[in-house]
Order: structure tokens, then C-alpha cells, then sequence
């Protein structure tokens, strides 16, 4: 009789296991996954030579990582000298069709130039009136034609990109530093007829620095706390330009503000760019970092946590210039890093989605065309 039920038993056994083994297994959800040259979109990198060839490290990178863009220096802090990347007009337009034909997409070619004697372009064209020298402001004129020159001169050398202009508020009268006014109306003002100029170039134009810098803010500098003297003022240029025109890309600044985020400085937090920027001005458009190798922050926190920081509080583009600190590999350092925390679940994959997005279609809005002009 036992033997009966136990026989019984392991027939309906191994019956369950053969309907089992018949039935289509649900397909585990899949989770997006990228490659390198996907994310290398996501990177804008200095480097250092006039010329490049087939060999050059930044055109290692350029096509095996298909960078999202170079950002161009005349001055090399490290070096303590000048023609780093730009030397003549000429040898920069060879420079910039070079690397646009070594391009997989159609690359950021970036410079930082308000017009100021720190400028990119500014020892190419010493005989230029230094408009913050001249403190000419009032003189409208004077800030049009000095736009229009640059604007026009950025397409004749292949220039697509300007991190520019800067929307700090001055608040110290007795400052030098490179800042339109402490007026936030005069700063809209002058800030719409500056991107005026180079809007019928159809260049792309970057403001910054979100939510602000300190007036003595200098980039060699390894700290910077707005908290005592920023207010909201500092977001009415903003306000304003959202407002009024279409602002295609924004860069943030490294400024701690306490009023905002006491934890984490800007390029990092949350609050600041997804926040702020993003959820509570609208802002659609593209986030670039400030250069995360300036000291401020590579003397503070490691790579990894500069790139986690960054793209978990919003960062589209990640900005190293190889200008405050050299490594010819950090392209492939970023890269792996931003795989890694993909593996382990530390940042979104529609994060990285979403900010792929972004680039591609200002790529497609702005950048495709100017880079088209250089292979033609």
C-alpha cells in the first residue's frame, strides 16, 4: 500500500517538473546598456598641441571613444605659457577641420571667450578693444560691434562653441574681475546683445556660471563660498533670458551655496541643477559642468565622486580642460568609471538616457551644420 502512494507521488513529480520544463521562462527585464562610444558623448576634453595627426592622443579618443567635443585654451596654466591650442587664424581653422573630420558625430568645439584680456582668442587679436578694461558697458554700440567681430571670426576659424556669456552679479564696485554689472537688468541687457551677435552666426552660446561665482572667484582658486553674498538676484539674468530667448546650454558653477546646498557644491547637487535650474526655471536645454580638474574640485574629491556628483545632480556634459591638471587618459578613466557605477546601480541608465538626448538634439539643432562647413 505505501508503495502504491510513494510510486503515485513521484509520478506527479516528475510530471511538475516536465509541464515546468515546458513552460517559456519570463524573460528577465533587460536594462539598457551603452558603450563606450555612446558615452563618450557625454565628455568635452582639453588637450595640448597646435596640430594633431592620426596618432595624437586626443584623436585616440576622438575615435575610439567618440568624444563629445574638445575645449580649446591659448594659456596652459600648467605650463605658465601661451599658444597652447591657438597660435594663428590659420592654424586654427587646420586645427578645428581636423578634428571635425576625425569626428564620429559633429564635435563641441569650445573656447571661453567674453572678450576679456583672458580670452581664447584675445592674443590672436590684440588691436580688439578689451571691453571690460574699458569698463564699456554703457556704450551699447561698442559691446555690438566687439560681438559681432568674435561671433564672425568664430566662423572663420571653426569655432562652434562659446562658454560665454557670464552671468555673475558684480558685488564689490572695486572688483577687476571680467563681470558686466551688479545690476541684474543691466546684465540681462547686455547679455541678450552679446548672444545677439552670436545667434546670427547660429553658434552655440553657454552662460554660466549657475547659480554664481564670488566676484574674486579665480580658477585657480581651491575653494569658493557664495553663501554670504549671493541672493536671488543672482537668478534674474536667468529668469529673464529663459524668458526671452532660447538658451540652449547652461554650465554651473563649483561655488558652494548654503542657500541651496550646504552639502555639495553646485557642478554636484541635486538641488541646484535638477532643482533649480531644471524643475523650478524650466530649463530644458543642456547642463555642461565647469572644468571638474580645476582645483576647487580635484584638490577636494576623486574622480569618481566628481562624475557620480555630477550626472546624479543633472550634468549632461562633463567638462575636463587638461588645463589645471594633465592626464592625457582621462577620457578612458571617465568612461570606465561612468560603467561601473552603471554596474553597480549608482547612477540611473535613464539618466544617461535622458542626457543623451539632450546632446544629441542640440547636436542636431546647432553643431551639425557649423561642422558640416569645416568638410566642405
Amino acid at each position: 500500500m505505501n508503495k502504491s502512494i510513494y510510486k503515485f507521488q513521484f509520478l506527479i513529480l516528475v510530471t511538475v517538473l516536465f509541464i515546468n520544463s515546458c513552460s517559456p521562462e519570463e524573460p528577465a527585464e533587460k536594462k539598457p546598456s551603452f558603450t563606450d562610444k555612446q558615452l563618450g558623448q557625454m565628455l568635452v576634453v582639453g588637450f595640448r598641441g597646435t596640430e594633431i595627426n592620426s596618432e595624437s592622443p586626443i584623436v585616440r579618443d576622438i575615435k575610439e571613444r567618440n568624444l563629445g567635443g574638445v575645449i580649446l585654451y591659448s594659456y596652459d596654466y600648467l605650463a605658465n605659457s601661451y599658444n597652447r591650442n591657438i597660435d594663428s587664424p590659420d592654424q586654427l581653422l587646420q586645427l578645428n577641420s581636423a578634428l571635425v573630420g576625425y569626428s564620429l558625430n559633429p564635435p563641441f568645439i569650445s573656447v571661453e571667450h567674453d572678450g576679456s584680456e583672458y580670452s581664447a582668442l584675445h592674443n590672436l587679436y590684440p588691436s580688439m578693444e578689451n571691453i571690460f578694461e574699458q569698463n564699456s558697458f554703457s556704450d551699447t554700440l561698442k559691446v555690438i560691434n566687439n560681438s559681432r567681430r568674435f561671433a564672425q571670426e568664430f566662423m572663420v576659424v571653426g569655432i562652434n562653441t562659446n562658454l560665454h556669456p557670464r552671468l555673475d552679479l558684480k558685488t564689490k564696485e572695486s572688483s577687476d574681475a571680467p563681470l558686466i554689472s551688479s545690476d541684474p537688468q543691466k546684465v540681462t541687457e547686455i547679455s541678450n546683445l552679446i548672444l545677439d551677435e552670436y545667434d546670427t552666426e547660429k553658434l552655440l552660446s553657454v552662460p554660466k556660471y549657475f547659480p554664481g561665482y564670488t566676484v574674486d572667484y579665480n580658477p585657480t582658486d581651491s575653494t569658493d563660498n557664495i553663501t554670504s553674498s549671493w541672493s536671488e538676484d543672482f537668478l534674474t539674468p536667468y529668469k529673464n533670458l529663459f524668458e526671452q530667448r532660447t538658451i540652449r546650454a547652461i554650465q554651473v558653477s563649483h561655488a558652494t551655496n548654503a542657500h541651496i546646498d550646504s552639502s555639495w557644491p553646485g557642478t554636484f547637487s541635486h538641488s541646484t541643477v535638477s532643482g533649480l535650474l531644471r524643475d523650478s526655471l524650466g530649463f530644458e536645454g543642456v547642463v555642461f559642468s565647469d572644468d571638474l580638474q580645476k582645483p576647487i574640485i580635484n584638490l577636494n574629491y576623486d574622480l569618481e565622486t566628481s562624475i557620480l556628483q555630477s550626472i546624479n545632480a543633472g550634468v549632461d556634459v562633463l567638462v575636463f580642460g587638461n588645463n589645471f591638471k594633465y592626464d592625457e587618459a582621462i577620457a578612458q578613466k571617465a568612461i570606465a568609471i561612468i560603467q561601473k557605477l552603471l554596474k553597480e546601480g549608482k547612477i540611473k541608465p535613464e539618466t544617461i538616457e535622458a542626457a543623451l538626448k539632450r546632446i544629441d538634439q542640440l547636436k542636431q539643432d546647432v553643431i551639425a551644420e557649423l561642422c558640416t562647413c569645416l568638410t566642405t
